[in-house]
């Protein structure tokens, strides 16, 4: 596989932005215990969701941000559905220092808060 210029890797991204912002209602990330069979945390984006560096990377907008655990487990994966529900980007990973996104405790309790400290997409 060649490798893709820096303007063809903003224009994917670019669009891959446009998938996720699209509909009336905002993004969000759902992060979960392993094949997300349970979800433990849910954080409503703004919009735009992501910006652009012109690089090929998406940097996530307005973090951190905060939700309460919905359910007591260990986070491990996430995805973004876009506003209408549907699942645009899974299978990231989940961690604390490094992964796809960060939080700020990977043991998720009910009713406690916990924080999106920051996630970046890069082409790939």
């Amino acid at each position: 596989m060649g490798n893709w210029s820096t303007s063809a890797k903003s224009a994917a991204m670019v669009a891959k932005l446009a998938k996720i912002d699209a509909g009336i209602n905002p993004a969000t990330i759902e992060i979960g215990t392993s094949g997300m069979g349970n979800i433990l945390l849910s954080f409503t984006l703004s919009k735009p969701s992501f910006v652009e560096t012109g690089t090929g990377k998406l940097i996530l907008l307005n973090v951190p941000m905060d939700a309460n655990g919905l359910l007591d487990g260990i986070a491990t994966e996430a995805r973004i559905k876009d506003g209408i529900g549907v699942t645009v980007l899974g299978g990231l990973t989940v961690g604390t220092m490094s992964g796809d996104v960060i939080i700020n405790n990977t043991a998720i309790a009910t009713n406690q808060p916990a924080s999106l400290q920051g996630m970046t997409i890069i082409h790939g």
